[in-house]
């Protein structure tokens, strides 16, 4: 949910108007909408590149889940992950957008590694397919919008710890 949306819900909830604190929050909020707006655009411009780095960096990195027997062996099951890490790099422009990793949360995280323990993925090779797509990601920003992106990835990345 976005900052402006907590602020009405919050201000709704006890039959007031915003403060001042919070109309402040959202003078800020809208002040980083440009930012926010340039990082998510480039991370979906750039997804299948970011998704095969990604991916690449992992397979250098862990080769035992490509080989026979790793839960990315085969086309198929390699196909599925690439799938999943565009489906988290887009859940990462959802918290961008607003600005709060709520959305994260309640589209993406809650469940995930219930569903992957039952599908019997290895959460740190999880981790570590997330840690690279943090990586490739970030390569594309430059420092200030790569400081605004990365809780989002590291969000991500301790709901899976």
């Amino acid at each position: 949910m976005s900052v402006v949306s907590q602020v009405i819900l919050k201000a709704d909830d006890e039959l007031r108007y915003p403060s001042q604190g919070e109309l402040r929050s959202i003078e800020s909020f809208m002040q980083t909408g440009e930012q926010r707006l340039r990082i998510v655009e480039t991370l979906a411009e750039n997804e299948k590149k970011i998704v095969d780095k990604a991916s690449q960096e992992l397979w250098k990195k862990r080769p035992d889940f490509i080989a026979p027997g790793g839960n990315a062996f085969g086309q198929k099951e390699r196909a599925q992950c690439l799938r999943d890490y565009g489906w988290y790099l887009r859940l990462v422009t959802y918290g961008l957008l607003a600005g709060d990793k709520e959305p994260i949360e309640a589209i993406g995280i809650i469940g995930a590694r219930e569903m992957y323990n039952a599908l019997g993925v290895p959460m740190p090779g999880m981790v570590e397919g997330m840690q690279c797509l943090k990586a490739a990601s970030l390569a594309l920003l430059d420092a200030d919008d790569a400081a605004v992106a990365a809780p989002y990835f590291d969000y991500i990345i301790q709901g899976m710890s």
